[in-house]
């Protein structure tokens, strides 16, 4: 293999073999293949993309390039995964509730880049919860509840794992083709049978229009189907956040209401309609485990065996309390009209709950709850979000971007 070479044919535009692709990928991960020439590689994909077959092979030698979940016959093996957005606490109550429909769900996760929030950050906020549980341990869990919630282990994806710090230091990151090698490669490796897409599109997403957020959901499905997986992509706009919360420990208490039958109904909704695609029972007998304790009950069991408190989850408000809390209310009397979820998200990142770069430490106090949300009629003084910051004068800033965030007509 003369990587020179392959980087110049992509640099035009040609194709490469599934084997071109497999032993570039392998000598990444060996360090046959320097950084610099993964760098220019992953330049050319940027401009001159990749076909299915390609992205697929791209997929398929990323998820080898380490260890692969191995699932006993008998339940369907399922997950989902999401482009990232503000406010998406989703998975914390999907996976449990999937789980409790009978099927397997071993959902890998990632931390929260930039404005967009992270599951393992969220599932940190419970205090002693473990996210770094190890692929034997996680297993077992698997077997016994159906549902197992972690990080990716050093020898999970590892391919994944070096080239997407490649990736976030080049300006290689918005590739298409990047991106669903990435997502899929550890989908694939969880070893799925079906797997449902929340892709999200607008001011608080990767993706900003709709155009290109389908472009994407129809670049993995077609690596799915190369793959012999079945993939569903449900386009969800993401131009106000999910939900009333947005922050670390503010979203796990929202999604608590949630599986217990409650919680804002845009989140309900986006839970229901994804989980009624690769849960394999009704959407009512869905509402039905919400509403009546039973997923609720899975997640606990869950938070019980990764090391959590469970006691400890009715009091997160007490246990994540920010120093700062501040009530900001609507200047005028109207209709909300707009809440850019791009601009809560920045802002929210501000306060401390996200990372500028990954190793960034975040706090799991800080954020927003009681957000106003679009179509709610407000009158002059009514509470329009409470800030929650480590400092009077985060919470100011705080306070100034948000005003400008959410608009009132």
């Amino acid at each position: 293999m003369h990587v020179p070479t392959l980087i110049a044919r992509k640099r035009e535009g040609e194709e490469l073999s599934v084997a071109e692709v497999r032993n570039l990928v392998g000598g990444y991960v060996s360090g046959e293949v320097a950084d610099y020439q993964m760098s220019a590689f992953a330049m050319a994909v940027f401009f001159k993309g990749m076909t299915a077959v390609e992205t697929a092979a791209l997929t398929r030698a990323m998820m080898a390039s380490g260890d692969v979940f191995a699932h006993p016959p008998g339940n369907t093996v399922v997950d989902k995964h999401s482009t990232g957005g503000i406010g998406d606490k989703v998975s914390l109550i999907l996976a449990p509730l999937v789980a409790c429909s009978g099927c397997r769900v071993p959902m890998v996760s990632g931390r929260g880049l930039g404005i967009t929030g992270g599951t393992l950050d969220k599932l940190e906020a419970i205090p002693g919860f473990r996210v770094g549980v190890a692929m034997e341990e996680a297993a077992e869990i698997l077997a016994d509840l159906g549902v197992v919630m972690m990080g990716q282990t050093e020898r999970f994806c590892p391919a994944d794992k070096k080239l997407y710090a490649l990736r976030d230091v080049t300006g290689t990151v918005p590739s298409i083709p990047l991106i669903t090698a990435s997502i899929m490669s550890k989908k694939m490796a969880e070893s799925l049978e079906k797997l449902v897409l929340d892709v999200k599109y607008g001011s608080g997403a990767f993706m900003k229009n709709r155009a290109d957020a389908e472009t994407l959901g129809d670049g993995m499905i077609a690596v799915g189907k190369e793959m012999g997986v079945e993939v569903h992509a449900m386009l969800n706009e993401m131009s106000e956040p999910t939900g009333c919360a947005v922050g670390n420990a503010l979203e796990v208490i929202e999604a608590l209401e949630c599986l217990g039958g409650g919680g804002p109904p845009d989140l309900r909704k986006v839970v229901l309609d994804l989980s009624e695609v690769i849960a394999g029972v009704s959407r009512e007998n869905l509402e039905g485990m919400l509403d009546d304790g039973t997923a609720r009950r899975k997640f606990d069991e869950l938070v019980v065996r990764q090391g959590g408190r469970v006691e400890d989850l009715e009091r997160l408000s007490e246990i994540h309390r920010a120093p700062v809390i501040r009530e900001i209310t609507a200047p005028v009397s109207g209709v909300v009209t707009g809440v850019d979820a791009g601009k809560i998200g920045q802002a929210s990142l501000e306060l401390g709950a996200g990372r500028s770069k990954a190793g960034d430490s975040v706090d799991f106090s800080v954020g927003f709850d009681c957000l106003a949300k679009c179509r709610d009629k407000v009158s002059a003084g009514d509470v329009i979000v409470r800030i929650h910051a480590s400092s009077q004068e985060a919470g100011e800033r705080a306070e100034v971007a948000v005003l400008e965030a959410i608009s009132i007509g």
